[in-house]
């Protein structure tokens, strides 16, 4: 074995070699979606092999760095990214990663169509999906709840396929007292007396201790505004836009980038607000409620680049068992190593078909074709689902870094940062635990019980075992419910993801 060398692993179009996405899909985009939705689908699944890995690499190699001030001392708290973080972001208005779901060309499918082209673009882009995810959440908040002025500022650029006119949005909600739970939010809101070229109607004081997409050029957040009272029932949901005419920031004062375990090439930072104009969404009051909207895009978004990224750990992982030998053999000859990925495989096919479900009955209810128990499946799975593909995407990510062996552990194979941005999947819009507790509390008041029960009757997709389970799991006292809220989300998302499998045909 003298001067060998291993081969390293390769990647081809990730929509040609994906035949679950395929089926899918076929399954629910009508023809003529089909027509127009498969050949992008696979432009774009070229391009995450090629321009756009290569840019990815980029950024993460240059991960973003905080300049505070200018060579002559004045503060400007610049964020400098590098021109592969810059190139993704033109591909993701390019390709229209968020624009697609609101063409509505294909009705409800157009959402399908739209995690589709996520679930390409995602693991080749440096994280760039999560900047996507609040834009995304963003603009379906303002259609619900922003006024027409405010609508005809904002979405076009949300909306755009121009680059130069593509914005992306942050989503500020994290203080020092807590992130899910709000209730302790300290950022207060005064009456704006200045100018504002977006209609502010407040001005915000306050601390952000963690606000990802901070180079983006609005965000949605949220304060107390004068006289509300304490906990998360005062508080309001706030539009705001980072930068004045000038390219100033709007009264804004970086203190640092957050150095994280993963997710590097993303700007992550810790601000204040020191009087920065803001506008009111809706009525002082109505934040969490109205920031809800958000969440459920973000949670969905959060799960869609969680299997894409599972894909990725996958490919990478069947590459390399195809050219690594050991003991005699390639790995994949092993029956062992072959039963291993098999079952990965398994894990992989239920989450995607669990996240193109939910996809499904987001599409269904933004064009105003849900039924009022698919309203209340998305309310209840959405949070299941988040927490269902972040464990799994964790769990293949380890056993993938594993079957590279030594490799695996190397940095510069690339193969241990597939393990550190898995571990982001569990803690962004939510914990397991704080995704259980919600998922409760939709159980107790949409009455979500019956209806998941129909629902798994109705679709076979669940063993009589499994029904029987379920139905003892609703007797259950409300701390006996909490004690096991992490054992019944796993039950219900087992069983959802297994009638979504026989749905699609996977």
């Amino acid at each position: 074995m003298k001067n060998f060398y291993q081969e390293g692993p390769s990647l081809s179009n990730t929509f040609r070699s994906d035949e679950t996405l395929q089926k899918i899909l076929k399954s629910l985009l009508p023809p003529e979606a089909q027509k127009q939705a498969l050949p992008h689908l696979d432009h774009l699944g070229e391009r995450a092999v090629t321009d756009m890995l290569i840019w990815a690499e980029e950024a993460e190699a240059q991960p973003p760095e905080h300049i505070p001030f200018d060579p002559w001392g004045r503060r400007i708290d610049n964020i400098k990214t590098s021109s592969g973080w810059k190139a993704l972001e033109r591909v993701a208005a390019e390709e229209g990663i968020v624009a697609t779901a609101y063409d509505r060309t294909w009705g409800p499918a157009s959402r399908a169509y739209q995690m589709a082209l996520l679930y390409l673009y995602s693991p080749s882009s440096a994280i760039f999906s999560c900047p996507l995810a609040m834009t995304d959440g963003a603009a379906r908040a303002i259609e619900l709840y922003g006024d027409s002025d405010l609508k005809s500022r904002a979405l076009p650029h949300l909306l755009s396929r121009d680059p130069k006119n593509f914005w992306t949005a942050g989503q500020w909600m994290t203080e020092r007292s807590g992130g899910s739970d709000v209730s302790g939010t300290s950022t207060d809101a005064h009456p704006f007396t200045g100018t504002s070229a977006f209609g502010a109607t407040h001005s915000l004081h306050g601390t952000k201790w963690f606000t990802s997409a901070t180079t983006s050029q609005m965000a949605l957040t949220l304060a107390r505004p004068e006289g509300a009272p304490a906990g998360s029932k005062g508080l309001a949901l706030f539009f705001l836009e980072l930068r004045n005419d000038h390219g100033q920031l709007n009264n804004i004062q970086i203190h640092r980038l957050k150095d994280k375990l993963g997710t590097k090439a993303l700007p992550t930072a810790e601000l204040s607000l020191s009087g920065t104009p803001a506008r009111m969404i809706g009525s002082a009051g109505e934040g969490v409620k109205r920031i809800a909207s958000v969440l459920n895009i973000t949670r969905i978004y959060n799960s869609i680049c969680a299997v894409g990224h599972m894909r990725r750990c996958l490919d990478l992982a069947q590459s390399y068992s195809r050219k690594r030998h050991a003991f005699g053999k390639l790995l994949i000859d092993h029956p062992l190593h072959k039963t291993t990925l098999d079952s990965l495989e398994a894990d992989f096919r239920r989450c995607i078909s669990f996240c193109f479900l939910v996809a499904d009955l987001l599409g269904k209810e933004e064009v105003g074709e849900a039924s009022a128990s698919e309203k209340i499946l998305l309310r209840v799975l959405t949070p299941i689902l988040k927490l269902y593909t972040a464990k799994k995407t964790i769990h293949i990510a380890s056993e993938v870094v594993e079957m590279f062996g030594g490799a695996g552990y190397i940095e510069d194979t690339g193969v241990p940062r597939l393990l550190r941005d898995a571990q982001v999947f569990s803690i962004w819009e939510g914990t397991t635990n704080v995704l259980s507790l919600d998922m409760l509390r939709a159980f107790e008041k949409d009455q979500a019980w019956q209806v998941l029960e129909e629902f798994l009757v109705r679709s076979m997709g669940a063993t009589n075992e499994q029904l029987t389970k379920f139905k003892s799991l609703q007797r259950l006292g409300p701390e006996e419910k909490e004690q096991q809220a992490r054992d019944i989300a796993f039950l219900i998302a087992d069983t959802i993801s297994s009638a979504a499998q026989k749905q699609f045909k996977v």
